[in-house]
């Protein structure tokens, strides 16, 4: 019979999983509690939610948001953070924090519904923010542009040296 504390922990975790765009499940053995924190600290400035639950209570909140390819992940330790604005906030963070501590060892994660493996948690964090993004695609924009803009300039010019030159002819053959 499952107690009140459970069904409230499970309730917990499914909202968070509906409201989740990413997950990063990491295997937190071998931090310190200090660690732990600074963890949590740099993670919630970053909009991402760090919590460590019990497996069985996540497989079950898995089964209520129809994420049944998460349970098979959620084997041994595990700390799950859950980005909710950007989906490359909470592969980032852990990224970062794993390149500067060593500590923490990234098992899987979840984009939008998709459970993806360790390797591509680090390729998503090494993207670059959104706005660079945006930046990128409106200079790549800005250059077909100005490109365009320059062949069409080549070939009015082209065209009015045409002219200009059968203007020439004709006028040459008239006088």
């Amino acid at each position: 019979m499952p107690t009140q504390r459970k069904i409230e922990a499970v309730a917990d975790v499914t909202e968070r999983l509906q409201r989740a765009k990413s997950l990063v499940i990491t295997d937190y053995r071998g931090l310190t509690v200090e660690q732990l924190q600074d963890l949590r600290r740099r993670l919630r400035a970053a909009g991402v939610d760090y919590i460590v639950v019990k497996n069985t209570l996540a497989r079950r909140a898995a089964d209520e948001v129809d994420l049944g390819a998460l349970k098979a992940e959620l084997v041994g330790p595990a700390g799950l953070a859950i980005g909710y604005d950007d989906p490359i906030a909470a592969p980032r963070v852990v990224n970062d924090y794993i390149k500067q501590t060593r500590r923490l060892t990234i098992k899987s994660g979840l984009l939008g519904k998709d459970v993806i493996g360790a390797d591509a948690v680090r390729q998503l964090a090494e993207l670059p923010g959104r706005e660079a993004l945006l930046g990128q695609l409106a200079g790549t924009l800005n250059f077909s542009v100005a490109q365009l803009a320059g062949t069409l300039q080549a070939a009015v010019q082209k065209l009015a040296t045409g002219l200009d030159a059968y203007r020439q002819k004709l006028e040459g053959a008239s006088a």
